[in-house]
């Protein structure tokens, strides 16, 4: 599918790309560039790549694919870096979890005749770095491409192509509306979590032994959430600031519904409410975008494969 593919950023996304495009056979070179050496050495263990270096300038020479798969916060200084070195009808496309903010700090430094296709892969873990990847991250996952209109046709085939061949379903959408999804789907979920756990260790009643020791399901899972990387998740709140705050100002109004109805005992409004959202839960199984396998924390017998 292509001839090169240079990913700058190796961590999650950007090592599960990688073991997804050698398994598949989709470049016959990936060069791999990181701003850490350790980082990069490191993907140079798990031979990640084809070529290896600290200075994205040199791994974008030659590529026909440019992959930016770190903090969304780097992109422009990375754009700027990259810019003189990308030929004519080169693609560049994203991962990033934010578009508009990324629209407007990459695309206003690319060369005429380089093509820009923000993307959204909608998968993840809690882990990051060069050894968090897995080729089947994508499988049957929704990716989101964002171009902005008079975006070469040919190019947005190109790369929704090249994330349907990482088994990835894929969607076109506005950035701006693509933003304000995200928020609620998963930046202020994310938000939450965070503030939540912080919450729990802060308690001066309750020691951290017995947070740990007595975690539920719920903030087990809460946890899982909150142990995502820090700075991509700071980047991603500072650059989508206004669709979160939307978002998170919405979720504050029903929650003071919410508190209402538990001070008051109105039970029949909590039964409603947790029927409403008891069946989005198995819209989401049925939609095939989780498994209502049951888990309650339990190891699993293929945990060598499974994250």
């Amino acid at each position: 599918m292509f001839d090169k593919i240079a990913l700058i950023g190796i961590g999650l996304i950007g090592s599960s790309i990688s073991h997804a495009v050698r398994r598949k056979g989709l470049a016959r070179e990936i060069a791999i560039s990181t701003r850490r050496a350790d980082t990069l050495e490191e993907a140079r263990a798990l031979g990640l790549g084809t070529q290896y270096t600290l200075d994205a300038a040199e791994a974008v020479k030659g590529a026909d694919l440019v992959v930016l798969a770190a903090p969304v916060g780097a992109y422009e200084a990375i754009a700027r870096t990259i810019a003189p070195h990308l030929a004519p009808g080169t693609i560049v496309t994203d991962v990033g979890s934010v578009k508009r903010h990324v629209l407007s700090a990459v695309g206003p430094h690319l060369p005429e005749g380089v093509h820009f296709v923000p993307g959204h892969p909608m998968a993840g873990t809690e882990h990051s770095g060069p050894g968090a990847g897995f080729a089947s991250l994508f499988a049957n996952r929704w990716t989101i491409l964002t171009p902005e209109p008079g975006t070469d046709p040919k190019a947005i085939e190109t790369t929704a192509a090249f994330w349907r061949a990482l088994g990835a379903d894929v969607e076109l959408m506005d950035a701006d509306h693509h933003d304000l999804v995200v928020a609620i789907t998963s930046h202020v979920p994310h938000l939450i979590a965070y503030n939540i756990v912080g919450t729990a260790d802060d308690l001066e009643t309750v020691t951290k032994s017995e947070v740990i020791k007595f975690s539920a399901g719920g903030f087990r899972d809460f946890t899982r959430i909150a142990a995502s990387d820090p700075v991509m998740w700071r980047d991603v709140f500072l650059t989508n600031r206004e669709a979160v705050l939307e978002m998170l100002g919405r979720f504050l109004e029903d929650l003071s519904t919410l508190q209402r109805a538990v001070r008051v005992g109105d039970g029949e409004a909590l039964e409603t409410l947790f029927t409403r959202t008891r069946a989005i839960r198995r819209s989401i199984i049925d939609a095939g975008q989780e498994t209502d396998a049951p888990d309650f924390g339990r190891a699993h017998e293929d945990d060598g494969t499974s994250r």
